[in-house]
């Protein structure tokens, strides 16, 4: 087709469409469409309650200052736990319009991660970043060639991913050496390094002699 000055109609009409397709433009018209107008009260809902009933809140629930109370049901799968906990307690304290509060949320989830790799380290059943993380595949699966040349969005954060996922190993295992010299140290002497309360890791030194 060549050019030519007027648009040409390349829409097809509507009836022709809906006499071609079953159920086009159902809802072209606003009075078919359940949602027009947007807020239409109907009283008539089924419902056999003015105001449901409430689950029960076995602990304080976390709650932004701009809502008046919980919501009718919330979820119990994860309490908050530890430092984690209360970081998150505190960052429902301010405001979700501050920027404070979702740095705090986002600083939480990091801790979380370094308390949930330290719990199951001392448990005896330490991750296994290996067969978790699937990094062999990399090489296996021409992890390169997939990942660089592809215009791939992740390519630009995978470095961060890289960073905040070695941190965790990084610190714990900074937790770990410490916490080892500091045991060794005590066996020699037989008393609390003065090192490690000048280095604040005299709580975690006691709580050590506790499970003792």
């Amino acid at each position: 087709m060549g050019y030519i000055a007027q648009k040409p109609k390349i829409a097809y009409d509507t009836e022709a469409l809906r006499n071609r397709i079953p159920g086009w433009g159902v809802d072209l018209d606003p009075k078919d469409r359940p949602a027009v107008p947007k807020e239409k009260f109907n009283p008539n809902t089924g419902a056999h309650w003015d105001f449901p009933e409430r689950q029960v809140e076995r602990w304080p629930r976390e709650k932004s200052p701009e809502h008046k109370f919980l919501t009718p049901v919330f979820g119990t799968a994860c309490p908050p736990k530890g430092l984690s906990g209360a970081i998150r307690r505190y960052a429902y304290t301010l405001s979700e319009g501050r920027t404070a509060h979702w740095l705090l949320l986002l600083g939480a989830d990091r801790v979380d991660v370094i308390e949930s790799r330290l719990g199951a380290l001392l448990r005896g059943r330490p991750d296994n970043p290996i067969t978790e993380t699937g990094v062999l595949s990399e090489f296996k699966r021409n992890g390169l060639r997939a990942r660089f040349g592809q215009r791939r969005a992740d390519v630009k954060h995978q470095a961060v991913d890289l960073l905040l996922f070695a941190a965790t190993y990084l610190i714990i295992g900074r937790a770990v050496y410490a916490l080892g010299r500091a045991i060794a140290g005590n066996g020699r002497s037989g008393s609390e390094p003065e090192e490690i309360e000048s280095k604040g890791l005299g709580a975690l030194w006691r709580s050590v002699r506790m499970t003792k």
